[in-house]
């Protein structure tokens, strides 16, 4: 065998080893029609999601970071259990969302077809996804270190949020969302290892208020 050959049978060796992520990065990026179909598929496959969270505000003359957890799972049903603060607590349960902190004088509940929250952009991925049909005006540009970053205006928020833009891998795997809202806020959401598939018991998306704290229906302070 000659040299170049023995060269071509290398680099291909070497190619076939690499991850597809690894090989998709290296190409050229992608369009933003064919990034949100990549963002589709990998979200359509999937029956539950487990990843950590950091979340930051800052708007209206407030700032402040939270974190913790979340556990998704279809059809249409979330938790966010924060460790900072500790206890504090969204729930979806595909029926009615769920908000409360340790402390507070009571929960609030709202029906989720009337929700209207800054994690709610989240919900496209709870049932069958089609992230050009949820988000208007879809354009991909890149981000810092080359990071690929899908921006539009979910459907059904334009009064108040002025633009959503999602920080995906070449792969598809959200891992971060910006939200600006139309009176200047931002909030914006990072993911870290996230666990496609992960075994979460059904009670896990149940709520049982505290005993003696009232439910009142209505959405929550900032």
């Amino acid at each position: 065998m000659s040299l170049l050959a023995h060269f071509r049978r290398g680099a291909a060796l070497l190619l076939a080893a690499l991850p597809p992520a690894y090989i998709l990065a290296q190409q050229k990026p992608p369009s933003a029609h064919e990034l949100a179909a990549r963002v589709d598929r990998h979200y359509d496959q999937l029956h539950s999601l487990k990843a950590e969270f950091t979340e930051s505000y800052a708007g209206m003359g407030v700032q402040h970071t939270e974190s913790g957890e979340l556990l998704l799972a279809k059809p249409g049903k979330m938790r966010w259990n924060y460790s900072s603060p500790p206890g504090k607590l969204f729930l979806l349960d595909g029926k009615y969302s769920w908000f409360y902190t340790p402390g507070d004088a009571q929960v609030q509940r709202i029906p989720a077809k009337e929700l209207d929250d800054l994690r709610s952009p989240l919900r496209f991925l709870l049932g069958h996804t089609n992230l050009e049909k949820e988000v208007s005006g879809l354009t991909l540009t890149l981000g810092p270190n080359g990071a690929l970053v899908l921006s539009g205006v979910p459907k059904g928020q334009e009064n108040r949020v002025s633009k959503l833009s999602l920080t995906v891998t070449a792969a598809g795997v959200i891992t971060g969302i910006e939200v600006d809202e139309v009176d200047g806020a931002t909030t914006k959401f990072t993911f870290t290892g996230e666990q496609p598939d992960a075994a979460i018991a059904p009670k896990t998306f149940q709520f049982t208020p505290p005993p003696g704290v009232p439910v009142v229906d209505g959405p929550p302070p900032i």
